[in-house]
């Protein structure tokens, strides 16, 4: 019995210590145009190149964690960003989406469900926020209240 290609690639990345290709977040809804939603935002910022937020990003990690626990019934999409000067499009993208990972970690560690979380990577030329734009960090969007 022959194994399915994708398999073989996997085990063999495993066998050489690679890591397995991150799982899909699967969730309810969906942050596509949430950009436009200014009334609950908030931007984190990140060190240039870094993925991992530092003491500047406490306040508005904390801002987000106290909204988002005060509105249990509002989805949250937090878009990560890099900047140009943070490597090629794939590094930036990478950079972007790690960034995103982070403060959604933050969030789930805080008491935030995860199941409420959506993380996702923003290429800085399609971002809308003006607050985003120029940063390199992530921006947490609380979503309209979900209907009951």
């Amino acid at each position: 019995m022959q194994a399915a290609p994708g398999l073989a690639l996997l085990l063999l990345a495993a066998a050489a210590g690679a890591a397995p290709p991150a799982a899909a977040q699967v969730r309810p809804f969906s942050c596509v145009g949430v950009e436009a939603l200014e009334d609950a935002q908030v931007a984190v910022p990140f060190p240039h190149g870094s993925d991992r937020p530092d003491a500047a990003a406490e306040s508005a990690l904390a801002t987000a964690l106290a909204w988002a626990l005060e509105s249990p019934r509002r989805n949250i999409c937090v878009l990560g960003h890099a900047l140009a000067s943070e490597g090629g499009a794939q590094t930036g993208q990478r950079l972007a989406a790690a960034r995103a990972r982070a403060v959604a970690a933050r969030l789930a560690a805080g008491g935030v469900d995860p199941a409420r979380i959506r993380a996702e990577a923003r290429v800085a030329g399609f971002t809308r926020s003006e607050a985003a734009r120029p940063a390199r960090g992530a921006t947490v969007i609380l979503l309209p209240e979900e209907a009951p």
